[in-house]
């Protein structure tokens, strides 16, 4: 991600919009679209499909907070958030959100960019740990189909442990299928044989 990034500010004073804005622009991004109405934003952020986003509020009271929690949680996309105050109820409801950079009386025209950057990183970050947290989730569930095919195959066919897995392995080569795939059809058809 860099220049050429697409870049939605959300912030309904002018002139804090205008600081960001110009903040972005010296740094070298052309692509800065605002919007100053929240109403329907998730919306309005599905249409302009940015990359980034950047929230600034003023003085944000709980419901607005609320709300630019809850667009965080619906869209997938690294978010700076500026306030002026903050609590500490607030801040982890941002961190809870999914908000990537949430800056404190920080709002100064050269410091948007590090922000951004920063934001777009951590998001990053989370992306893999996230991805990556599913990825072994899927894997042991895999692991557990497996294992449970496999001991459908010792106890029917009264196969040791390798040489069931050799039958599925087999079977999956065979039918130009994943090892998994072969599993998961015995284990449902073992339930509905059982049934």
């Amino acid at each position: 991600m860099s220049g050429g990034l697409s870049i939605l500010v959300i912030d309904d004073n002018k002139i804090r919009a205008s600081i960001i804005e110009e903040g972005l622009r010296d740094a070298g991004h052309d692509r800065v679209i605002v919007v100053s109405h929240v109403d329907g934003l998730v919306r309005q952020i599905a249409e302009i499909n940015p990359d980034v986003i950047v929230i600034d509020l003023e003085n944000p009271n709980r419901d607005q907070l609320e709300h630019m929690f809850q667009v965080s949680r619906a869209v997938r996309r690294p978010i700076a958030m500026f306030v002026d105050r903050a609590d500490s109820r607030s801040i982890e409801a941002a961190v809870d959100a999914g908000v990537s950079a949430y800056v404190v009386d920080g709002l100064k025209r050269e410091r948007v960019k590090p922000i951004l950057d920063m934001a777009i990183s951590r998001f990053r970050a989370f992306s893999k740990l996230a991805k990556d947290l599913e990825d072994a989730r899927t894997e042991l569930a895999d692991r557990k189909t497996i294992d449970r095919a496999k001991g459908i195959l010792m106890s029917s066919k009264g196969l040791s442990e390798q040489d069931a897995y050799t039958l599925l392995r087999r079977t999956a080569m065979n039918q130009n299928r994943k090892i998994i795939e072969v599993a998961q059809g015995l284990v449902i058809a073992s339930g509905l044989l059982v049934e």
